[in-house]
């Protein structure tokens, strides 16, 4: 085992409340506004917002899950998804958990390389989901680094 750096994953784990809060909002906000048309610069600066939050969620999710590989050196990840493989085989996230999170870390490229392409309207499905996943990951996070410095600490 190498330095845990739990400070930082602490820090990660403690914005998901903002993120998950955020697209929570975002959700309902675009649920309120299905069937009527916005205009303009609202719809833009929606759109705008939702992709930020989920890019923020990615993030995070895969901030936290490469300061675990690096930390209780796990297997080397070779991309962003495979970082949530790993922390699945290494017991950390339950499958059905790690699978919704690889289709959440999947829509990094669409979002940070893919963007002028994106479906303005596509995300709205994600927010939901995508908070659903959040409260479920950092608890199991924190059980997990509990356990292995357990008999450190």
């Amino acid at each position: 085992m190498y330095y845990v750096n739990e400070e930082q994953i602490d820090a990660r784990l403690r914005f998901l409340p903002t993120v998950t809060k955020a697209l929570r909002e975002l959700a309902s906000g675009a649920a309120a506004g299905a069937g009527t048309e916005r205009t303009g610069s609202s719809a833009l600066l929606t759109h705008f917002a939702q992709e930020r939050a989920l890019h923020l969620a990615i993030e995070a999710v895969t901030d936290v899950g490469s300061f675990l590989i690096d930390g209780f050196m796990m297997r080397d990840a070779s991309s962003y998804e495979d970082i949530v493989d790993v922390l699945r085989t290494e017991g950390v996230l339950p499958e059905h958990l790690a699978d919704g999170l690889k289709a959440l870390v999947a829509l990094r490229r669409p979002l940070t390389q893919d963007y002028m392409d994106l479906p303005r309207d596509g995300l709205r499905d994600d927010l939901e989901r995508t908070a659903e996943l959040l409260e479920r990951f950092a608890p199991l996070v924190t059980a997990f680094i509990r356990k292995e410095l357990q008999p450190f600490a």
